[in-house]
């Protein structure tokens, strides 16, 4: 098996922001995998956050395709550790068996049935509350707005969101900006603005003051303190919600098997993304049908996305693609 490997930057419509930082581009990896005349393909989105970088993913997945087998791959890839290379191995892997076997993804997966147009959530990156306002006016029809604040004029901001589309839910995302005295004195605000889940206030490590705060007027949702299986021992006590996504849990494998445990638990699940093309998403599609909330709207958010995409940027619905991933 050849693996091919490149890096690919993707002009961000505007410009995005959260509290850590604002960037322009999505910057990704895509990984093919030959075999047999047969090409398997993936995206990752290496994560500063969880000590990645694009050299630092690129060499990982050299390292474990060297010698990889179709047969023994998933093996190996179960070995690696959570994160952006196990993600475009096991992905990739999936997409190599479909076009190998003819068979589509979603019936290896058990499936009952391929997955169908959703709805996603979409984004209001931080800015002042006038434009977070102003911006999110553009999704005047979205059932479900994420907000993303930082820590400083957050109420405010929330606010002006839920004045400029009354009628959607909020799903508040400080990511990991908030102190534990911000989140006791905020979050009893929050369901008179349209909050409809509040998403990792604290920082992940940090976070065991949530076990005491057993009143919540709006469900606490785990984003940075949970990435795979391995994540629920400390997230199913402090969160009511867990976000999953591909790049922390390591790829589609995994994922199916923190849907299948936040069931098991009782917890919510968000499925979730980093900022990137339909590719990275094609998978996560997968688990929306399983979801509360679905958070992929990571493609709407460039300049432009991949050929053969069939997204609907201005209602926010995303359509599956066999072109782009998994279709026989």
């Amino acid at each position: 098996m050849e693996a091919v490997i490149r890096a690919e930057s993707w002009p961000i419509r505007g410009g995005f922001r959260i509290a850590r930082g604002a960037r322009a581009t999505a910057d990704v990896l895509v990984l093919e995998l030959h075999q047999r005349g047969a090409v398997g393909r993936s995206e990752c989105v290496p994560y500063a956050r969880y000590g990645e970088s694009i050299d630092s993913v690129t060499t990982e997945i050299e390292r474990a395709a060297l010698g990889l087998d179709l047969h023994r791959g998933k093996a190996r890839i179960a070995e690696m550790p959570p994160g952006a290379a196990r993600n475009a191995l096991d992905c990739a892997i999936w997409d190599l068996e479909t076009a190998l076997t003819g068979t589509p993804v979603w019936t290896r997966a058990g499936l009952p049935a391929p997955p169908s147009p959703v709805e996603t959530m979409r984004t209001v990156s931080v800015g002042s509350p006038e434009q977070m306002g102003a911006a999110a006016k553009a999704f005047r029809n979205a059932s479900v707005i994420k907000v993303k604040v930082d820590g400083t004029d957050d109420l405010e901001r929330i606010e002006a969101v839920h004045e400029s589309v009354p009628t959607a839910k909020l799903v508040v995302d400080p990511n990991e900006g908030w102190s534990v005295d911000q989140t006791l004195a905020w979050l009893p605000e929050l369901a008179s603005l349209g909050v409809a889940v509040l998403e990792q206030p604290l920082p992940a490590g940090r976070d065991d003051a949530l076990e005491s705060i057993r009143d919540r007027p709006v469900p606490i949702c785990a984003d940075e303190s949970f990435h795979d299986r391995h994540s629920f021992d400390l997230a199913s006590s402090r969160y009511d919600l867990v976000n999953i996504k591909l790049d922390k849990t390591g790829g589609l494998t995994e994922a199916f098997h923190c849907v299948a445990e936040a069931r098991r638990l009782g917890l919510g699940v968000m499925v979730g993304c980093m900022v990137s093309t339909s590719l990275a998403i094609a998978p996560a599609l997968l688990l929306a049908k399983a979801a509360t909330y679905v958070d992929l709207d990571g493609p709407l958010l460039l300049e432009a996305d991949r050929d053969g995409a069939l997204h609907d940027r201005e209602s926010g619905v995303l359509r599956p693609s066999p072109s782009v991933w998994g279709g026989a």
